[in-house]
């Protein structure tokens, strides 16, 4: 199906792992609803960073590559279940200093009208290794 489809399946969420990678943001924006919220792994709240909102969003997702330019995420599997949906995936990256960053993850989404509305990250705690 496509983004535009009323269902997500697990094409949609490929799709949206192979924009990731791609760095696309633009890409990544066409697959969120206008009103979308974005939970990052990482933050100060309870719930990491929150992103309310389409423009809040867009920006939360780039700075994902602001401090790992390279960022990867790998060996992605997905489910979905009516309107909740899993991605899993290995993270990789490098910092400025040459350390690297691999650690696993999830996404955890609530989809409404075909597209995602709330995508919920998760991802392991380990110190980066030495390159």
């Amino acid at each position: 199906m496509t983004k535009q489809s009323s269902e997500v399946t697990v094409e949609f969420l490929q799709a949206f792992a192979n924009a990731w990678n791609r760095h696309d943001v633009d890409d990544l924006m066409s697959f969120m609803t206008d009103d979308c919220v974005f939970e990052a792994s990482a933050g100060d709240e309870v719930c990491g960073t929150r992103y309310e909102g389409a423009d809040a969003v867009r920006a939360g997702f780039a700075k994902a590559w602001e401090s790992l330019p390279d960022a990867k995420w790998g060996d992605a599997s997905h489910f979905v279940s009516g309107d909740r949906g899993v991605s899993e995936w290995v993270f990789s990256g490098t910092q400025a200093d040459g350390k690297r960053v691999e650690v696993t993850g999830c996404d955890i989404f609530l989809f409404r009208d075909g597209k995602i509305a709330v995508k919920n990250s998760y991802r392991k705690n380990r110190p980066p290794i030495q390159a």
